[in-house]
């Protein structure tokens, strides 16, 4: 089995802080979410996830005119030149500070920064500016008195509005004009939120946080700005006199105050002549206020304490969009103010609004929620609403073709995810807790969920509702979940009872409970062995438990281990579990006899990670933590496992070896990333990292959890979330595996193409030896030798030339070692090439040649990766003949209709003929 998985998509979480971007076609939306950055493609109805990771979270963002460079900026102030092209970090500069607003110019020469109360500009690397060499710096502004906000260019690039703090808005001109000087615009009461500049004008809109806005209009257009020119040196005319050598040097350098008077009148009458001219030219700017509205009002009729937090303007179509702490936005038509548009998402604060290039749909972000909308505000519809789970995801699980993916959260909802797009598409809340366990059956129809409110649900996938919920005799908090192969049997353990339930899915009545543990119970699995009932359980009583509830009820056979269990998962052979303990290692016991088959010591591949508010050391900490999920790979050869650190390590179950460690994240945004604590936040009073640097609040106070409580109550102080990670799940097609993290859910695929991975490789295999094979059609030779070469490429070359007719010989010929690899192959090219029925045929054969051998094999990863290929290919098709089917039955009825009227015409004229042959006749 390969490990070159690489991160390929972030799940579970849309939009964190910071602002939203349009594509400059408007069809993608671009979300920063944590230190990741997320592109949302709105015609595709896809997302994927941007190969790159800050140090820090992202909070500002802008993108260039032609859409190829993303400046992104995180909360310590470093930069990164993005190139959305090769999709990776250009250039890196350092601000030192906080940055808060980021904008490119029209003409894409420039980029503006702020940062405290000053304002950066930089030249735009491209072929717009003729600059190359990333962050050149051009101007640099510091006449603000507080911290900067808000930036707004000027649609020939010329002007920079820039509103702060101080409640004024600072308008500065990137070069030399005549008739300009810095101009201040002061009216406002609060902090400015946005300012905008108009289209082919320098009138100018101010917002400011308590709602008020103001319209200012400009005395000149943009033609009317006079460049800067300086005026001529005036040389002195020598004397004679002067001329002469005999001067003396004390009367050549003393200047008499008469004449010291007249330069300086001489100088004055320049200017005069200069500001004469440039009079002429062009009078000088300035602001006129034309009036003031309170955007405010509206909401404060119902809610008092409500904040304007966000601002953008559509400049060709004159719509003004604001969003306010209480989760409202409204949409005005400008200049006259009228509400076009109103309508409330949420109880939260609306942290970033944005149009897209038509001005059709509005993107919106809520950091609260983590919820990422885009709203066509025309025919009040959404056109994607995506939303993660509000706090930590707890658990996640694959269906079993790899299609799907369910998560559960601490907010007590069940999200359904496709793995294809990366959208979630079906969200459940009928539960009152959090969700602890989740689980799919083995036929994919329906989902089972265990929460702390008592309840264990299931979920019918097809149609989207609850259709069972089961519980128990008495309330329980039910912790873990298991659902038998053939998706008949439900069992739960409980945590507080010490107790596994056992429900019928068909009847939703309770069959048995099975006592036996001494303490709560941990996790719990049921045997993949289509024949088998076999359940195993784990708990703090430090023992494992295996039981054959359907046919014995509770008898069961107990298995001491060393420490607490915490986890335990079945092999897919059904011959092996695995169990996590509180010690940090995972063993290996034989299911019949029961025997302990290996012991892996996993503690110190767990790594460290010291938080800010621990008063120990990383290394003594690590002897308190463990594993608290395991899975087995789709060929049960390896195990995936992963614990209270940012680390997942891969095993290799029969050496007892450490194959692959995995860093989920290195966000420094989130605690105990580091192993050690930097020494320059160390004082005699403690970790300055404690100290809490709060902004103004909107929406509410910032919450952080009180000492020792893990989740649920609240104080009134602001922490960063500790990095954990609470579930993995192997996917059954063995191409990704998914684990559920504090930034959300994170997918990690398997790359076959970037990696050099030969198999069985021999001197005279190369690819010039392959082709040569293919030109003297040695056609099973050649697909052979780039089998053992392994690259993808060639492989499908090879089959591409190979003839339909000599598909089923050649299939026939091969070794059971090859069917697999050809399988995972043909699958790849078939979610992905036009030639379907080709690879359709390659996989008939494939299947009806060495079907039995295959049938023998259970829970084969290629067959499993062929169905999900085959059912995605089967939808978009079946869509687009759905789509063909309806408009080829409207243009039949178009073509019915006009041959209808056609033929009323015919009769018309036939009618108004036989009338003017009866004139005719009744004439003569």
């Amino acid at each position: 089995m390969k490990f070159s998985y690489k991160f390929s998509n972030l799940l579970g979480a849309a939009y964190k802080k910071g602002n939203l971007l349009f594509t400059p076609d408007g069809n993608s939306i671009i979300s920063p979410v944590s230190n990741k950055i997320n592109i949302f493609d709105l015609r595709n109805n896809k997302t994927y996830t941007l190969p790159i990771e800050s140090k820090y979270n992202y909070v500002s963002l802008a993108l260039s005119k032609n859409g190829n460079i993303l400046i992104a900026v995180n909360e310590e102030g470093e930069c990164h030149t993005i190139s959305l092209i090769s999709q990776t970090i250009v250039n890196t500069y350092r601000f030192k500070g906080k940055v808060r607003c980021v904008r490119f110019s029209p003409d894409g020469k420039h980029v503006a920064f702020c940062k405290e109360n000053n304002v950066f500009v930089f030249k735009a690397p491209g072929h717009f500016s003729g600059q190359y060499n990333t962050f050149v710096m051009e101007r640099v502004y510091h006449t603000a008195t507080d911290e900067t906000t808000c930036l707004s260019w000027s649609s020939d690039s010329r002007l920079l509005a820039v509103g702060s703090k101080d409640m004024t808005i600072k308008i500065y001109a990137i070069d030399k004009f005549a008739n300009f000087r810095i101009i201040s615009l002061r009216n406002h009461t609060d902090s400015i939120v946005a300012c905008f500049f108009e289209k082919d004008s320098y009138d100018i809109i101010t917002i400011s946080r308590n709602g008020q806005m103001c319209v200012w209009e400009c005395n000149i257009n943009p033609d009317d700005l006079v460049p800067w020119t300086e005026p001529p040196l005036k040389k002195k005319r020598i004397s004679e006199e002067e001329k002469e050598d005999d001067i003396d040097d004390l009367t050549a350098i003393e200047k008499t105050e008469s004449e010291i008077i007249e330069a300086v009148k001489a100088v004055s009458i320049e200017n005069e002549n200069t500001d004469a001219t440039n009079s002429k030219d062009g009078n000088k700017i300035f602001y006129k206020k034309l009036n003031r509205h309170y955007l405010a009002d509206e909401v404060r009729k119902d809610d008092r304490e409500a904040i304007l937090t966000c601002a953008d303007y559509h400049t060709q179509m004159k719509f003004l969009v604001v969003g306010f702490s209480n989760g409202s936005f409204f949409i005005y038509e400008m200049p006259d103010v009228n509400l076009v548009h109103s309508l409330n998402i949420s109880n939260q604060k609306i942290t970033s609004v944005t149009f897209n290039g038509t001005g059709d749909w509005i993107g919106l972000g809520c950091s609260n929620l983590g919820q990422l909308l885009v709203w066509e505000w025309q025919s009040e519809t959404y056109v994607m609403k995506q939303q993660g789970h509000a706090n930590n995801t707890s658990c996640v699980s694959y269906s079993f073709d790899g299609e799907m993916l369910a998560s559960g959260g601490e907010d007590g909802k069940v999200k359904l995810w496709n793995i294809n797009s990366g959208l979630c598409f079906i969200t459940f809340n009928e539960h009152a807790n959090a969700v602890n366990a989740i689980r799919f059956s083995g036929n994919k129809k329906f989902v089972v969920s265990a929460s702390l409110d008592g309840t264990v649900r299931a979920y019918d996938v097809i149609r989207y509702r609850n259709f069972r919920t089961f519980a128990g005799i008495r309330p329980v908090q039910f912790t873990s979940v298991a659902v038998d192969v053939s998706g008949e049997f439900v069992a739960a353990g409980a945590q507080d009872v010490f107790e596994i339930y056992l429900w019928s899915v068909k009847t939703g009545k309770l069959l048995e409970i099975l006592t036996g543990h001494e303490g709560p119970v941990g996790s719990m699995d049921f045997s993949p062995l289509p024949m088998s009932n076999t359940l195993v359980s784990v708990s703090w009583d430090k023992t494992l438990r295996i039981w054959d509830a359907i046919e014995k009820g509770s008898a069961h056979e107990t298995i001491e281990l060393t420490s607490d269990g915490v986890c335990v998962v079945f092999n897919p052979n059904g011959q092996e579990v695995a169990v996590a303990t509180l010690d940090g290692h995972v063993h290996v016991f034989e299911v019949k006899n029961g025997t302990q088959i290996s012991t892996i010591e996993g503690r110190y591949d767990l790594g460290s990670g010291i938080a800010d508010t621990d008063l120990i050391s990383a290394k003594k900490s690590l002897e308190a933590k463990s594993f608290t999920s395991l899975c087995y790979s789709a060929d049960g050869e390896y195990l995936l496992a992963g614990g209270q650190s940012k680390n997942v390590c891969i095993y290799n179950v029969k050496e007892r070896l450490l194959v692959r460690k995995f860093e989920i994240t290195q966000n420094r945004s989130l605690d105990a990333v580091d192993d050690f604590i930097n020494r320059r936040k160390l004082t005699e009073f403690g970790n300055l990292a404690l100290v809490e640097e709060r902004e103004e609040r909107e929406g509410g106070p910032i919450a952080i959890r009180l000492p020792g409580v893990r989740k649920g109550d609240m104080a009134s102080r602001s922490q960063k979330p500790e990095v954990r990670l609470f579930s993995l799940q192997f996917s059954p097609t063995g191409q990704q595996w998914a684990a559920a993290t504090t930034e959300g859910i994170l997918v990690y695929s398997l790359n076959l193409g970037l990696v050099f991975d030969p198999w069985d490789l021999q001197m005279g295999i190369t690819p010039s030896a392959v082709r040569k094979a293919l030109k003297k059609k040695n056609f099973h030779e050649a697909l052979i030798m780039s089998m053992k070469l392994n690259e993808q490429s060639l492989i499908l070359e090879v089959i591409e030339n190979i003839p339909l007719k000599d598909v089923e010989l050649i299939v026939s010929s091969l070794s059971v070692q090859y069917v697999d690899k050809v399988l995972v192959i043909v699958a790849g090219a078939l979610g992905n090439s036009n030639h379907l029925e080709f690879y359709l045929i390659w996989i008939q054969f494939i299947l009806s040649v060495h079907g039995p051998n295959i049938k023998k094999q259970k829970n084969l990863p290629s067959i499993l990766n062929v169905e999900k290929v085959l059912s995605r290919r089967y939808n978009d098709l079946s869509k687009i003949c759905d789509h063909n089917k309806y408009t080829m039955q409207y243009i039949i009825r178009l073509g019915k209709c006009a041959e209808n009227k056609s033929k009323q015409s015919m009769d018309v004229d036939k009618n108004d003929e036989s009338d003017s042959d009866d004139d005719e006749i009744f004439e003569m």
